[in-house]
């Protein structure tokens, strides 16, 4: 009974700390999720497009400096390069506003460069994320919480059923 009684004790613990781990402040629905795609959508796209610009004038600017090292230096226009750098300081500030937006819906931001969302999801007892992926008209999968957007699976009956109300 003790050894019983341990498990038992321990198996909630596991739950409970995986719970924590996620540090997550809201849990969704599969519905209540897709209420909020379309602002989410929004902003997932406005930092995806401020990465993309991020990541083209840090080329530019890898680039320049390439040019000039191999050139023993050159002349730089200096009114173009600081523009360049002021347009990206302000595309990173778009980035951060917009993944802040989202995290503070409770949503998780997964990966910028293909688009993931994952939304907290408790069924029974269990932690799951609720998986979205850019382009998607719906939410139609889920993985576990250490599984990834590799372990991908359809929502079923199972989920629909067992899913708890948010917080």
């Amino acid at each position: 009974r003790e050894y019983r009684r341990r498990m038992v004790n321990r198996h909630q613990a596991h739950h409970q700390a995986e719970l924590e781990s996620i540090d997550m402040a809201r849990t969704f629905t599969v519905s209540e999720a897709e209420t909020l795609l379309p602002v989410l959508e929004s902003l997932l796209r406005s930092a995806m497009q401020a990465k993309a610009l991020i990541e083209e004038v840090d080329g530019e600017l890898q680039s320049l400096a390439n040019r000039i090292f191999i050139n023993g230096g050159t002349l730089v226009d200096v009114v173009s390069v600081s523009r360049r750098k002021a347009e990206r300081e302000k595309a990173v500030q778009r980035a951060k506003d917009a993944v802040a937006e989202i995290d503070a819906t409770g949503v998780q931001v997964k990966d910028l460069d293909v688009g993931l969302l994952d939304f907290p999801c408790i069924v029974g007892e269990e932690v799951i994320l609720l998986c979205w992926k850019l382009g998607e008209k719906k939410l139609t999968h889920w993985h576990g919480t250490q599984e990834g957007f590799a372990g991908r699976k359809p929502i079923d009956e199972r989920i629909l059923r067992g899913q708890k109300k948010s917080n």
